[in-house]
């Protein structure tokens, strides 16, 4: 058996995790896969050398690079459980697709971008954890095929965003209510980081989660970045604060939706 790890310098929440694990799917020679999000390493076991690996790992624009191979003792790998990966998965989505209902309506009700563009990051982590499960017993070429309509949705939503910003810096809009925008985005944190404890807790014996690693997520970063729009509309009494981080979101989830395209080719 042979251990190979790597440094994956952009991975840095569990969506990319499972971006990963699609895109590694269907190789016969992985024998499990041991992800380490806090330091960005990614620990592959697998029976017999395969460039097509890092192949598939760079294709993704990580930053993967190879550290260290060498070969172990089969008996010492302990075989992830596909019923537990699962439970986890649906849990996480379940969490984001909920997350994503509330932002858009409280955004579209208080009138912010920040939180309407914060709910399309939420539905694009829902579309990754979707598709990981649809890949359990699905063919390569229909998990591909989902992969390209979910990225092109993504991308489609996006942009109609990014268009009404643009309308909203040049009209007249009302300013956005910063009280559900801060409201809602502390229960959006909250809701990043119980995803992110459900799904480290599983690799780990630890049951705590480390602070350290929460603060790295693209996510908590997002749901901070509206919960200071927010702070900063009361302040100024403005809503280009919105608008700007509304922008910012919007250029993050389209980044995603190339992401998310990548894993269907």
């Amino acid at each position: 058996m042979i251990k190979s790890e790597y440094h994956i310098s952009k991975m840095d929440c569990p969506s990319e995790e499972n971006m990963i694990r699609m895109k590694l799917d269907g190789l016969p020679v992985i024998k499990k896969l041991d992800f380490d999000i806090e330091n960005r390493n990614l620990t592959v076991f697998h029976s017999e050398e395969d460039k097509e690996i890092l192949s598939r790992l760079e294709s993704l624009n990580f930053g993967a690079k190879l550290t260290e191979t060498g070969s172990i003792d089969e008996d010492v790998i302990e075989i992830e459980s596909s019923d537990v990966q699962s439970k986890l998965l649906w849990s996480v989505l379940i969490i984001n697709f909920v997350f994503f209902i509330i932002e858009m309506t409280t955004g579209l009700i208080s009138k912010s971008m920040g939180l309407v563009a914060d709910s399309l990051d939420m539905l694009a982590d829902s579309f990754v954890y979707g598709l990981s499960l649809w890949a359990v017993g699905s063919t390569v070429l229909r998990k591909k095929k989902v992969a390209r309509w979910s990225g092109y949705f993504q991308l489609t939503l996006a942009l109609l965003g990014i268009i009404e910003v643009i309308r909203r810096f040049i009209g007249s809009e009302a300013m956005p209510d910063y009280r559900i925008m801060i409201g809602v985005s502390i229960l959006a944190l909250i809701a990043n980081g119980i995803c992110l404890y459900l799904l480290q807790k599983s690799k780990s014996k630890e049951a705590h989660m480390k602070a350290s690693m929460i603060f790295t997520s693209n996510d908590v970063i997002i749901n901070a970045g509206v919960i200071l729009a927010g702070v900063l509309v009361l302040l100024t009494q403005s809503k280009y604060p919105d608008l700007i981080i509304g922008s910012i979101v919007f250029l993050i989830v389209v980044k995603g939706a190339f992401r998310i395209l990548k894993l269907g080719k």
